[in-house]
């Protein structure tokens, strides 16, 4: 039985998989300079499905149930079809910085969603950490101030917490076809179906919009295709293989932290002292959630017998 104790070398592929995946709001932001936003998308779908084509023959063996369809139609539905569109509009209207931050909701809106729709257990923590992370992105919000590059960033991030309610609707999604299928096929399917969806959508904007690709924008549609895609998912599966699925899950809120980071180094894109707070607010919110009870027991009676300490030190002064 393989050792699920996490060392220092699946940290680093985490670490490696969270930063692809922190980059692709950058090479995003660089693609839709030049080309249309869902072009865009368009673009790294079929690049994405490409890679899959020499998995063709093993996707055809796999056998589907009709309440197999409608779960897969679902997924993609919310991801990549209603997600890229909100994402990629937001990223038009708001920086990756304050757009990286937003995402780091969406365990808190995921777990909100199960509750109301899968009936599962909504903690008092849950609650106060997801009211403090939903005050903090409303402030990041309105202390943000239009640019050139963000126009309306109050706009692109209420896309961009559109986008997390779709990729939370994914993620309940593809409970019901996990346990039947492997991660390998429900992403080609995503690029497959998705390639499908946005190609009307990418023939409109060629023909109604100024279509001028540089090797800027050609590459960063490359790396989203390739890299973003089949990188962080290789990189993130291998690490799930030698650790546990939870551990490697809370890694994920690595990236809004190194999407700014990214934005700072290839978009001059910088936070504000009171958004840097407001970030922090975030981010402290999603860390409330996902404390786990044992810990929790753990404070709360770590506390207890400090402060019983401080009174018998009390009760033996007076004596």
């Amino acid at each position: 039985m393989q050792n699920k104790d996490i060392n220092l070398f699946t940290v680093l592929i985490l670490c490696a998989a969270m930063l692809i995946w922190a980059s692709s709001f950058i090479a995003l932001k660089i693609a839709m300079q030049d080309i249309g936003p869902l072009s865009v998308i368009f673009g790294r779908m079929i690049l994405a499905s490409l890679c899959f084509v020499f998995f063709i023959k093993k996707f055809l063996k796999i056998q589907f149930q009709k309440k197999d369809i409608k779960y897969i139609v679902l997924m993609a539905i919310f991801e990549p079809c209603l997600y890229f569109i909100f994402e990629s509009y937001a990223l038009l209207n708001t920086t990756a910085g304050q757009a990286g931050m937003i995402t780091s909701m969406m365990p808190l809106i995921t777990a909100v969603g199960a509750g109301v729709l899968l009936k599962e257990l909504i903690s008092r923590q849950l609650i106060v950490g997801s009211m403090l992370a939903v005050i903090g992105a409303i402030w990041l919000s309105l202390d943000a101030v239009s640019s050139q590059t963000a126009p309306n960033p109050m706009f692109g991030n209420l896309l961009e917490f559109l986008a997390m309610v779709c990729g939370a609707g994914y993620t309940i999604a593809i409970r019901h076809l996990s346990n039947n299928f492997s991660a390998l096929f429900l992403t080609a399917a995503q690029s497959f179906i998705g390639a499908i969806f946005f190609l009307p959508f990418a023939i409109y904007e060629f023909n109604t919009m100024e279509f001028n690709p540089t090797s800027d924008s050609l590459l960063s549609i490359l790396y989203l295709g390739v890299i973003v895609t089949l990188g962080g998912y290789g990189l993130f599966n291998y690490a799930v293989s030698r650790t546990h699925a939870s551990t490697a899950a809370s890694y994920v809120n690595l990236i809004p932290v190194f999407t700014v980071v990214l934005a700072y180094l290839f978009l001059n894109e910088t936070l504000s002292t009171t958004q840097i707070y407001a970030s922090f607010l975030i981010l402290f919110g999603v860390f409330i959630t996902q404390i786990p009870q044992g810990l929790k027991t753990k404070l709360v009676q770590s506390q207890y017998s400090v402060n019983f300490l401080r009174r018998k030190t009390r009760v033996h002064k007076k004596k």
